[in-house]
């Protein structure tokens, strides 16, 4: 009876043993605060992949922050290996910049510092005004005359087109506003020129001598409502979409101008004819 009670409790004592030798060290307290650190800085805004400069602030923090990781002795028996250019480019090599946490870490140190706003005084209040300030009715004042300026123009020169070809010409009215060599309002492009004298502009509506006044209800509410939308695009820096932002130029198909054939036809619309510069 002895002898199997003996055989019995073997095992038992050397599997406890056993156990006792896997059991895992417990982990430094340095280290898991360490580890508990937000790897993206104070923020806690995530980077996009291939947002973060690979700036020499980054880099030395990374160093810094690889440094201090491999200084901690988890076991109290290993020696860190020296944090050189081989070890770095090799840790670096691991993950895609944009993904690596390591090295798109600390976003918000390696930003530039917030400047001060100044405070709110007459200097301040001068250059703003300086710099294009418009009270909101001026500006609504200009809004209602570019727009009519628009539509005066789609009106006259392509009220008898479809939905496309008037589309069409505000979109070169605006892409002429955009353009350095014309005036920067839809109103100073309708009207260039219009000062000059009979057939001196550029479109012939406004400096034919004849009124601009719409004769026709229908055709002047197409045109507005489509002013309207058109300017909202321009206003906002919106593509019209309609023809090529580089063209310029038109004119119908029954009429064939000189200098048509020192430009590149980019689009026919209806009866018109739309042309880039070379």
């Amino acid at each position: 009876m002895t002898l199997a009670l003996l055989v019995t409790l073997v095992p038992a004592q050397a599997q406890t043993q056993q156990l006792a030798l896997v059991t895992p060290l417990p982990v430094p307290a340095d280290l898991v605060a360490l580890r508990a650190q937000p790897a993206i800085g104070p923020t806690l805004v995530p980077l996009a992949p291939g947002e973060q400069a690979l700036t020499p602030a980054l880099l030395s923090n990374y160093v810094q922050r690889q440094q201090t990781l491999r200084a901690l002795d988890v076991l109290g028996i290993a020696t860190p290996r020296p944090l050189n250019s081989d070890v770095l480019l090799s840790y670096i090599a691991r993950g895609a910049l944009g993904s690596n946490s390591a090295v798109s870490a600390i976003a918000s140190f390696t930003a530039a510092p917030t400047t001060p706003q100044p405070a709110l005084n007459s200097g301040a209040l001068a250059a703003y005004i300086d710099a294009g300030y418009q009270p909101t009715g001026k500006r609504i004042e200009h809004a209602e005359a570019e727009r009519d300026c628009l539509a005066q123009a789609i009106y006259h020169e392509a009220r008898g087109e479809s939905a496309a070809g008037q589309l069409a010409v505000a979109n070169v009215i605006v892409n002429r506003a955009r353009s350095a060599k014309f005036p920067s309002t839809l109103c100073g492009v309708i009207y260039q020129n219009a000062d000059k004298g009979r057939y001196r502009c550029q479109f012939t509506f406004a400096c034919d001598g004849r009124t601009d006044a719409p004769g026709e209800r229908r055709a002047w509410a197409r045109s507005a409502d489509l002013a309207q939308a058109v300017y909202a695009e321009f206003a906002t820096g919106e593509s019209v979409g309609a023809v090529p932002r580089s063209a310029l130029y038109y004119h119908t198909t029954s009429v064939r101008p000189n200098w048509a054939n020192t430009y590149n036809a980019v689009a026919q619309i209806g009866s018109h004819i739309f042309y880039s510069p070379n």
